[in-house]
């Protein structure tokens, strides 16, 4: 049976501090049932907040909806984020993602779990990590 789930059904979440810096909102999460894996919801970030350092077994798609953000990879450069991008991080690649300072930045993320897990999450992003990121901006 085909089920539809409206924005009003489910209240919106504050991201938790020990995977996020900053204000963080969460909506309409979803986890498909057994035996799909596939789960996500639409994640919105105040200017200047960002998940810590995390992972995904089978990676992650972000499709930024709204703002300007970052992402990037442990011992990359940092990519500027814009609406419209499509972002594809492969599986168990360490990195982060959030918004501009002067912007917020919201996105649909899409991860898969494996064995039941689709997140690592590790330590936050370093006030001075983040710094290098916002003097970074194409």
């Amino acid at each position: 049976m085909i089920t539809v789930t409206r924005p009003c059904m489910q209240p919106s979440l504050e991201g938790s501090a020990a995977n996020f810096t900053g204000s963080v909102r969460i909506d309409g999460q979803f986890q498909a049932p057994a035996p799909a894996s596939v789960g996500g919801a639409t994640v919105t970030f105040a200017p200047g907040a960002r998940t810590a350092w995390h992972s995904h077994p089978l990676g992650q798609t972000l499709l930024v909806v709204a703002g300007v953000g970052f992402v990037q990879q442990w011992g990359q450069l940092v990519r500027t984020i814009r609406p419209g991008d499509l972002v594809w991080i492969p599986p168990n690649t360490k990195h982060w993602h959030g918004a501009t300072t002067a912007s917020i930045m919201a996105h649909i993320a899409i991860a898969e779990a494996l064995e039941g897990k689709a997140v690592k999450w590790m330590e936050q992003v370093c006030p001075e990590e983040y710094g290098k990121a916002v003097v970074q901006i194409p």
